[in-house]
Formats: structure tokens, C-alpha cells, sequence
């Protein structure tokens, strides 16, 4: 009777569908169908539907003197080039499906129509707080609404820091 063939390793992709799986079900455990927590993180995922809150933080701050204005035209047109990159090129290409969820969503979410991988909003948060030199946690909302994975998460971080020190490069803001 000949040797069984050895099991291949496991593929990178089944290894990030553990990584998504342990991380879905901890977040779940702790937030997730916790009446504030649900209210708190589907208005941060609505905010960021569009790069939403980044363009009202923009057009709040554009509005203080002609140097804030042309501050706040440069963010947008940051934004609409970074939303550009993830949803019109990366998402494309890598085409991952969406996070299934188990029960109805408790309150209002927008699915989106593109493909998972990176998520657009971790992108385009890491993406702002860059450009805008501060944090704001915004990006882990779209694992507790389920309509991203933690590893499409983690993904758009990294590219929307990337882009924003790039964009720093490319175009520094001038000294005031």
C-alpha cells in the first residue's frame, strides 16, 4: 500500500480566513449585539460611506480663512484620488467576497456593491488622520457592521497610510 500524500500547507488565503474568522468572532463576543456599541459603530460605518465624515470635517475646517478653504479642495481631491486607488483599481484586481452576516443587521447599513478586499473606509480614515495629522478610529466599525473582514480592514490601513505619506511626498502642505 503506497504512502498517503501529505496534506498541502494551508493556502495564504485559508490562513487569512482564520486570522478573519477568530477576529469576526472575538469583536462579535464583545461588541456585537450590544444595543450602544451597535449604535455607535453603524453611524461611524454610515459616516464613512463616501469618505462622508472626511469631507465634512474638510469643508468645516475650509471654512475659517482662503488658506483652510484650499487645505480643505486638497483633502477632497486626496480623498477622491485614494478612493480612486482602492475601489476603482485594488478591489478589482483582488475581488474577495464580502463577510456573510449570520443575523439581520439591528440597524441601517449600506452594502456596499464592490469587492471586500481592501476596505475603503479603513483606507480612506488612515488615508485623512495622515493628511490631517490626527487619529480618528473610524475603521473598525465596518468589521462590527459585517460587511468587511478584519484582515480587509488591516489591508485598507496600511494602503490608506502608505497613500497618505506618499501624498506628503508628492505634494507637502506648505509651511504656515
Amino acid at each position: 500500500m503506497p504512502d498517503p500524500v501529505p496534506e498541502a500547507p494551508p493556502s495564504p488565503r485559508s490562513t487569512w480566513d482564520q486570522l478573519d474568522e477568530r477576529a469576526d468572532a472575538a469583536w462579535g463576543r464583545v461588541f456585537r449585539g450590544h444595543p450602544l456599541a451597535d449604535k455607535v459603530f453603524y453611524l461611524a460605518s454610515e459616516l464613512g460611506d463616501f469618505s462622508l465624515i472626511w469631507l465634512l470635517l474638510a469643508a468645516a475646517e475650509g471654512v475659517r480663512s482662503e488658506e483652510d478653504a484650499e487645505a480643505s479642495i486638497r483633502l477632497s481631491l486626496l480623498l477622491l484620488g485614494e478612493s480612486i486607488l482602492v475601489n476603482q483599481g485594488i478591489k478589482r484586481l483582488i475581488r474577495r467576497p464580502r463577510p456573510v452576516a449570520e443575523h439581520e443587521h439591528p440597524h441601517h447599513v449600506r452594502l456596499p456593491r464592490t469587492s471586500s478586499f481592501p476596505s475603503g473606509h479603513a483606507s480612506s480614515a488612515l488615508a485623512a488622520a495622515g493628511m490631517l495629522s490626527q487619529r480618528r478610529p473610524k475603521a473598525a466599525s465596518r468589521v462590527h457592521v459585517k460587511v468587511h473582514h478584519a484582515s480587509d480592514v488591516l489591508a485598507g490601513a496600511a494602503i490608506g497610510i502608505a497613500y497618505a505619506q506618499v501624498v506628503r511626498r508628492i505634494w507637502p502642505v506648505p509651511a504656515r
